[in-house]
């Protein structure tokens, strides 16, 4: 039967693949964007698009909203949204560090405390966060990225504990280099070194990510929650 499906920071990248993904299976699928306008792709899919700022508990439950009005009750949560200040350590501010927590984690608890509260009242309900290789393995100018990354660990397996007893699953998907817009900006060069550290030699789709997400939604993956799931190359085994 068709699920009700809401990818946060689902106009490009990761987040427009997995929409699409479910949008393919059947599902009624939204997405939130914010500074981003969805594409046609997206639009002509039939998935519906919700502005929502996940850094404002407002804006959260304002588009909550609006999806259950046209849809119905969220089934399946995927927590995608997030950005990026890259920068030394030393010379890193502290509103660098905190905006990115915030964008990252906290817009996590924020989306995931709306969600489950449905969820919670229909005894079942998924809840996917996207995570990265980095927020186990670490790198070097992002320390507020990978810790934001690293504490979604921690959200979902105490999420997972929480709420199990409801049928209510919780997993991470974490990552390594994915080819998208994003990435081909970084160039040739720095594109190389990721790359070359990559068992596989190579950087990820957006499908092969939106695979692994569409799984953990699905009926084979019923007995999955508190995983991390690596979709990174080997780049981070043994993390």
């Amino acid at each position: 039967m068709s699920r009700v499906v809401l990818v946060t920071g689902g106009s490009r990248g990761i987040g427009a693949a997995c929409a699409l993904r479910f949008a393919g299976n059947g599902d009624r699928v939204a997405i939130t964007y914010n500074s981003t306008t969805p594409p046609a792709a997206i639009t002509d899919a039939g998935i519906l698009a919700v502005k929502c700022d996940v850094t404002s508990t407002e804006s959260v439950e304002a588009a909550f909203t609006e999806v259950e009005e046209r849809f119905g009750k969220v089934e399946i949560l995927v927590s995608n949204a997030g950005i990026t200040k890259d920068g030394l350590f030393v010379r890193m501010n502290e509103s660098d560090f905190t905006s990115v927590i915030d964008a990252n984690l906290t817009a996590a608890y924020r989306v995931s405390k709306r969600a489950s509260q449905q969820m919670l009242r229909a005894r079942a309900g998924r809840i996917i966060l996207m995570s990265s290789v980095v927020g186990l393995l670490g790198s070097a100018g992002q320390t507020n990225y990978a810790a934001s990354k690293a504490g979604l660990v921690g959200l979902a397996r105490s999420l997972a504990r929480e709420l199990g007893s409801r049928n209510i699953t919780v997993n991470v998907v974490a990552p390594g280099p994915v080819a998208t817009d994003m990435t081909a900006a970084l160039g040739e060069d720095r594109l190389a070194e990721l790359t070359a550290a990559v068992p596989l030699g190579r950087m990820a789709t957006v499908d092969e990510i939106a695979g692994v997400v569409a799984f953990l939604a699905s009926d084979d993956a019923a007995y999955i929650t508190g995983a991390v799931i690596p979709v990174d190359g080997g780049l981070g085994m043994g993390h």
